[in-house]
């Protein structure tokens, strides 16, 4: 029981058990198969957004501009549905995602030609990436009167008890785990973050691990943005307002360190249903929006300093090895 408890997805799973069972006392319906799949299906665009954003963490660097970016893809592909509706479906979405990833690239490129610290250049891109999306849209909204029937509709459909939508979230964490497990590009992205000077000893180009994690990252983006706009209707400058943040803590919560190279998919998954959950119980037990947005910040805040403390704790252990190995051989 003690090792389950130290294992910190395992730990994570718990806590939103529990915190489904106690929520059920207060709403009898919150722990219902079909409640469940709708927390899943409501939290499935977090889910997407937050797995590029580990892959960007894992290389020891941060994506700020997610958000502006599915805004951006989000109004493009509502506007270019709405101008040609004979569009195929398809050919939209391979836009969105086209987009998004080039968006991507150049945070990408900024970070690894210019060597500008990302933090910085994903900040501005966030502020250039709304305002495009202000000055191709002219500040107007596309609504769902504007949008075509299959462009709202599919994520919508139900195929074995579950969304279109949940389906595609299901698919994209099954894609990234093998990204980062079964290809080198997921070994480089674990070595660019853990140790940048060791990987690069070791031949692998630093540089471009990050530059192509901004480009998985705007990708994944970019499909947010269609998702986000079929499901809700409605395309305008401001959607996912804040959205950045969500994906950020998603994945401290689920355990990626912010200093790079540690981390795993499913913890990342957990990481958004915790905050879907909050989300989707707190308003049914009554508490304001405000108190809503206080409570998420705690939980973000206690999630930073638990994993801070695993990694000195981690490093303690590590040294006190390596001291025992010496002694061991002198």
């Amino acid at each position: 029981m003690q090792k389950l408890l130290k294992n910190r997805e395992m730990l994570l799973a718990l806590i939103i058990i529990g915190m489904i069972l106690s929520f059920t006392t207060r709403a009898p319906n919150f722990a219902s198969p079909a409640n469940l799949a709708n927390i899943f299906n409501d939290t499935s665009i977090l889910i997407i957004l937050a797995l590029g954003q580990m892959v960007v963490i894992l290389t020891k660097s941060i994506d700020l501009s997610v958000a502006a970016n599915l805004a951006f893809t989000g109004m493009a592909v509502a506007m270019l549905d709405s101008a040609y509706p004979g569009l195929p479906l398809a050919l939209l979405v391979l836009i969105a995602i086209g987009i998004g990833a080039a968006l991507g690239a150049i945070n990408g490129f900024l970070v690894w030609a210019l060597q500008i610290p990302p933090i910085v250049v994903t900040l501005g891109t966030l502020t250039i990436y709304r305002g495009m999306s202000f000055v191709l849209s002219g500040g107007a909204w596309v609504n769902a009167h504007q949008m075509q029937p299959d462009f709202l509709g599919v994520p919508r459909l139900p195929v074995l008890g579950l969304p279109i939508l949940s389906w595609v979230a299901i698919a994209v964490i099954l894609l990234v785990g093998f990204i980062l497990a079964r290809t080198p590009f997921g070994r480089s992205t674990y070595a660019a973050g853990g140790n940048p000077v060791a990987a690069i000893y070791a031949g692998i180009d630093v540089g471009r691990a990050r530059f192509l994690a901004f480009v998985l990252s705007g990708a994944l983006a970019g499909l947010s943005g269609y998702l986000w706009v079929s499901r809700y209707a409605v395309a305008y400058v401001d959607i996912a307002a804040g959205f950045e943040l969500d994906s950020v803590a998603a994945c401290v919560i689920g355990g990626i360190s912010i200093a790079g190279g540690i981390g795993t998919v499913i913890g990342t998954v957990l990481g958004a249903l915790f905050l879907g959950v909050i989300k989707n119980a707190l308003p049914v037990i009554g508490i304001s929006p405000f108190a809503q947005m206080a409570i998420s910040g705690i939980v973000i805040v206690l999630a930073v300093v638990f994993n801070a403390r695993a990694e000195r704790k981690k490093g303690r252990i590590i040294l006190r090895d390596r001291a025992a190995g010496k002694e061991a051989t002198a």
